[in-house]
């Protein structure tokens, strides 16, 4: 199955459903299930960020030591690839909200909020959207890549990522 490796707590991100959206330099034309890999690289710095920690925290992982790290941790399904068009200060209901403007064939999508605070948005960049999120019962050990990559889950995982989608 193709597998996107990310840097904690991105990854974490991700698998709790904080995360919808993964940013990249590149865009990519693949569309179908994807397994989520933890790095064994964290960013301890911005862990201890608000906008990180919140989130983090609900969902049991108070401390740096307790995100997982070289590991298939969830799976999900990429369902799309904008590109980011622009980032700009938007008002909405009476405040100033910086926001990202993201095109598609025959879409738009804005983003604002935490989801932005958890992407790099740079106009040019490119946004992958991650649809039906599954926490793997267990971090499965991988060995990560750069890039989009293969991996091969185990026989127990293989059905949940089958459901995916």
């Amino acid at each position: 199955m193709k597998t996107l490796s990310l840097i904690q707590p991105w990854a974490t991100l991700v698998a709790i459903g904080a995360k919808r959206i993964e940013t990249r330099s590149w865009a990519t034309k693949y569309r179908g299930p994807l397994a989520i890999h933890a790095s064994k690289k964290v960013d301890r710095v911005i862990c201890l960020k608000k906008e990180f920690a919140i989130p983090l925290n609900e969902h049991g992982f108070v401390l740096v030591k307790d995100l997982p790290v070289g590991a298939v941790i969830a799976t999900c399904t990429l369902v799309d690839c904008m590109k980011v068009r622009t980032l700009r200060p938007v008002k909405r209901d009476g405040k100033i909200v910086m926001t990202a403007f993201l095109e598609a064939e025959n879409s738009l999508l804005e983003v604002n909020g935490n989801e932005l605070a958890f992407g790099d948005y740079t106009p040019g960049r490119y946004a992958w959207i991650l649809e039906d999120v599954r926490t793997l019962p267990e971090p499965v050990p991988a060995k990560g890549m750069l890039g989009l990559w293969s991996w091969e889950p185990p026989e127990e995982v293989g059905k949940q990522c089958k459901n995916t989608g």
